[in-house]
């Protein structure tokens, strides 16, 4: 890794989100940051080696943890909409995970990989960190956007901790032993939090920190991020899972705005294009190209989860929103990093995880008219 290099994603980071000003059609930055990585990794020019043990360890560690601490903090725990949805976002979200079970087998049997479950929790998952900022302007006090906050932030939650079971599933039993120790441990951390916040010594902490500007919440909250990643480390889960319960632990207790702030500065302006850029680089596009099963199996899990979710036109969701439900961003990258680290995914396979949550993202954004319709826009 070098200057160079480092100098060369920066640029990634301020050309990434281009993609996303149009306003037709809502592209989150990360497909311009993944696309980006793809051209300048192994499959394109080859000017970034994935390979590189100090631009993984800067990606796929701190990056993947910061990425996911961020969209933990984005799930709205705390808005009164997830509290008068919550039942029906709970039942749905329940009835979707049952229901992409044998699609998931049926589509896993079909191009003969083995991996239903897998393909089960992806099709199942939904992401907030998309989903939050298409509804943005929207009138989420609405019926129909009330029921689907809850019914997101279950989802996200759910398949985040659910997909490391499943990539290995002779591994699942001690994977959840660790993740049970993770989620006490920020069970432990939400209570010292809310204790800190009840106390006002969160706040003076706050005040003396904005005075003297010493960012101590940053500081603070990347000892607790870090602390965590090493304890998931240590229980054999993935960074993943420690950075997004700790991101949901803080939004539960309550993110400063001044914190938020931070955080979003230190992971969108470098951590997160440094994580996407890096998976990018690493896909195995042209392999996947070179064997259309896997072209086909990305429109397959991408149709498939707007199939489920879609489904749930029948409980008296609208159908436009319930499409808007399907789309993922998160767990299909997840999948597409851990399975290709832990050698569990065919070559190519890594790009039609990836190629599926765009697919979703493409009808999400095809439904949004619709939804805006049913938010009294």
């Amino acid at each position: 890794m070098s200057f160079a290099q480092l100098a060369l994603i920066g640029v990634v980071a301020v050309l990434g989100p281009l993609f996303s000003l149009q306003r037709v059609v809502r592209v989150p930055v990360v497909i311009g940051e993944l696309g980006v990585g793809v051209v300048l990794g192994s499959s394109g020019v080859n000017l970034l080696d994935g390979h590189d043990p100090t631009f993984a360890f800067l990606a796929d560690q701190i990056g993947f943890a910061l990425v996911m601490f961020v969209a933990g903090s984005h799930v709205p725990i705390r808005s009164a909409g997830m509290r008068a949805g919550l039942r029906r976002g709970l039942l749905r979200a329940c009835a979707i995970g049952v229901l992409a079970v044998p699609v998931g087998q049926a589509i896993a049997a079909a191009f003969g990989t083995g991996h239903g479950l897998l393909y089960a929790v992806l099709l199942a998952s939904s992401s907030a960190a998309v989903v939050m900022p298409a509804l943005d302007g929207l009138d989420l006090t609405a019926p129909a956007i009330l029921d689907l906050l809850p019914q997101i932030a279950i989802a996200d939650a759910a398949c985040i901790v659910m997909l490391p079971l499943t990539l290995e599933p002779s591994k699942a039993p001690a994977r959840a032993a660790g993740a049970i120790v993770l989620l006490a441990m920020s069970y432990l951390l939400y209570r010292l939090l809310a204790a800190a916040e009840a106390s006002g010594w969160r706040r003076a902490v706050h005040h003396l920190s904005e005075e003297r500007h010493l960012a101590l919440e940053l500081r603070i909250s990347l000892i607790l991020l870090f602390a965590m990643a090493a304890l998931a480390q240590a229980v054999h889960v993935s960074v993943m899972v420690a950075g997004f319960v700790v991101g949901l632990t803080v939004a539960a207790v309550g993110e400063p705005r001044r914190l938020a702030n931070q955080l979003f500065a230190l992971t969108e302006g470098f951590f997160a294009p440094l994580f996407f850029v890096w998976l990018g680089a690493s896909l195995d596009v042209r392999q996947a190209l070179a064997q259309p099963r896997f072209v086909l199996l990305g429109l397959a899990l991408g149709l498939g989860a707007a199939l489920v979710h879609g489904l749930m036109a029948i409980t008296g969701q609208p159908l436009s929103v319930a499409v808007t439900t399907c789309a993922q961003l998160g767990v299909p990258v997840a999948a597409a990093s851990l399975g290709r680290a832990q050698g569990v995914l065919a070559a190519g396979e890594d790009a039609a995880l990836v190629l599926g949550a765009l697919a979703t993202i493409v009808l999400t954004a095809a439904a949004g008219a619709g939804v805006a319709r049913h938010a009294g826009q």
